[in-house]
């Protein structure tokens, strides 16, 4: 049975002080999804990392600076249940959540059985380790669009297609040149860039490239 290192729950004290301290040292923004008042969560994932962070309000009970939970993802919730229990290890029933994945700010938040929709991302099982640290198993079959780091190896983009990406992002940064006092264009080209590469859209990309010249580098508007 395959799990792969999905997410560390990481509890935070201030939401939004976190949020800005993950976008400045560059991981990728993947999620900031507010339910209500008392529920939002954020997803952070490191350039190039197979496994993400998760914090927000209402996501988990520990307190800032704690431990928070662990999550493997699997293809089968189903058959990796198995397999642990057939190894020993006491795994709970298999439940998805009422208010949404990880959303434990309503009463009985875990609901028993798999999801009823069958969706991606949306049914779990629980297990804890002899020292109490909390594992959760998350049935993922198919991720949504930009949750995969696309690679490109070295020599397998044409000249053609490098051109065109290069004219894209000229024309994209003509539009914070604009706006924003006298700065090195190849900085704002690297954030740039390196968001495509990693599987941003052009909007997502410029955006990045934008907070980096904002929040690290501290360009200030015209």
């Amino acid at each position: 049975m395959n799990m792969k290192l999905e997410v560390v729950i990481v509890p935070v004290s201030d939401v939004d002080r976190a949020k800005a301290f993950y976008e400045k040292l560059g991981f990728r923004l993947d999620i900031d999804y507010a339910a209500n008042e008392n529920f939002r969560v954020i997803q952070f994932t490191p350039p190039n990392s197979g496994a993400s962070i998760i914090f927000g309000k209402g996501v988990t009970s520990a307190k800032s600076g704690s431990p928070g939970s662990l999550v493997l993802a699997v293809d089968d919730i189903d058959a990796a249940r198995d397999d642990l229990i057939a190894r020993g290890v006491n795994v709970s029933e298999v439940f998805h959540y009422a208010g949404g994945p990880f959303n434990n700010t309503i009463e009985n938040p875990r609901v028993a059985g798999r999801d009823p929709q069958g969706r991606s991302y949306y049914s779990f099982a629980s297990f804890e380790d002899p020292d109490g640290n909390r594992w959760l198993l998350q049935e993922i079959t198919t991720r949504l669009p930009g949750r995969e780091w696309k690679t490109t190896r070295a020599g397998t983009i044409d000249i053609g297609m490098l051109a065109e990406l290069l004219h894209e992002t000229e024309q994209r940064h003509g539009e914070y040149e604009k706006t924003h006092a006298e700065h090195h264009w190849w900085d704002w080209y690297a954030a740039y860039l390196s968001a495509r590469q990693n599987g941003s859209s052009p909007e997502e990309a410029a955006a990045a490239a934008n907070r980096y010249m904002d929040e690290v580098l501290h360009v200030p508007p015209r």
